[in-house]
């Protein structure tokens, strides 16, 4: 059997990491090849584009490369005509994924469609819900998407978080402030400065700057070195990380869940383009934009987005936060209990194995 893959950002790919695993030691005949990255690639992914060439962020930047991202679809469909590929699984990567999906439902008839992880339409607007459900199958991680789909009449797949099963609660011993501006250049540029009048007003204060590069430096206009009360890492994990702080200041993103489920209070902070932020302010109607405060719909970590994400607004939450840690912790917990599962990655594996044809496919 093979399988093509197509994800575009590193918490897409880290996803399908998992589930290729999966699948993979359910069926060692299984093939994947496809869109992908380092992570999916180690666990066995042919991979015939590397996301890291795909890196886009944001609707304006999206339609930057919007031609080049449609001659890659056809590029796709060609290797999928010729490699005969009847199975497809998409994860997340909406800006790219729904248009590649209709293109694969009306070139070849018969191509079954696992869509994982799909565009969070609950935010982002419902208007495209018509080309998601084009998918045959649509899995998704969080138990809420469950009632949203069915008020559209799709009924969606849901077992658990698989990050649930690969994060679990740190006992920290350290105190410093972990600092995680994320990876894409637009992100760092926007959020570091805040982060260094942070670390410039506070020296009594220890701080722990993970980037996943070194190249990322080349983003900072600032000499990062200077701070005798910053440590810099490049290799980090996060879970060391965590060890190591007493709280964490986030971009929003994926590691906001992954930072709730290793048990770390954590402040979010998001800043974006203009146009980037009037088209999101349709993230207001859902209110929150982290994806532990989605998951109990309140709010679990602060978030500081835009014009509220200052060094004094940062300070002030910080302080918040720590004066009132129980009750953070107790929310943790929830996030957790309420993201679990049994088995939750491998049911994912064996439900896109088994297919329409109950695995004869």
């Amino acid at each position: 059997m093979k399988i093509f893959v197509s994800t575009g950002e590193v918490s897409g790919d880290l996803h399908l990491s998992y589930l290729v695993k999966e699948a993979r030691e359910l069926n060692k005949n299984v093939e994947f090849f496809g869109v992908a990255g380092k992570h999916s690639k180690s666990v066995g992914v042919n991979i015939i584009q590397d996301i890291d060439e795909l890196a886009i962020m944001g609707f304006a930047e999206a339609i930057k490369k919007y031609s080049y991202l449609k001659k890659k679809a056809e590029e796709y469909l060609e290797f999928i005509k010729k490699e005969n590929i009847k199975k497809v699984i998409m994860v997340d990567y909406g800006g790219f994924n729904l248009k590649f999906l209709e293109l694969l439902k009306k070139e070849i008839k018969d191509i079954e469609v696992y869509y994982y992880i799909p565009p969070k339409l609950w935010i982002w607007g419902e208007k495209r819900i018509d080309k998601l459900k084009l998918a045959d199958h649509i899995m998704v991680i969080f138990p809420w998407e469950i009632d949203f789909y069915k008020k559209h009449g799709v009924e969606a797949i849901y077992y658990g978080n698989p990050f649930t099963e690969r994060y679990q609660s740190i006992e920290r011993t350290g105190d410093k402030i972990l600092l995680l501006p994320g990876s894409r250049k637009q992100e760092i540029k926007s959020l570091m400065p805040d982060f260094i009048e942070l670390i410039r007003r506070n020296p009594e204060e220890k701080y722990l700057l993970k980037l996943s590069s070194k190249d990322h430096l080349k983003w900072i206009d600032e000499d990062v070195y200077i701070y005798k009360n910053l440590e810099i890492s490049y290799d980090l994990s996060l879970n060391k990380g965590v060890k190591e702080s007493k709280i964490a200041i986030a971009a929003s993103g994926t590691v906001t869940l992954e930072l709730a489920l290793l048990g770390i209070p954590t402040i979010v902070v998001y800043k974006t383009s203009f146009i980037n932020y009037f088209i999101a302010k349709y993230i207001l109607k859902v209110g929150f934009v982290s994806l532990p405060n989605l998951t109990l719909n309140e709010e679990v970590f602060p978030e500081l987005l835009q014009k509220k994400c200052t060094p004094d607004e940062i300070d002030k939450s910080i302080k918040t936060v720590l004066e009132n840690l129980n009750s953070v912790q107790e929310k943790i917990q929830r996030i957790r209990e309420k993201l679990s599962g049994v088995d939750i990655t491998k049911k994912y594996a064996e439900f896109l194995l088994k297919g329409r044809d109950d695995g004869k496919n």
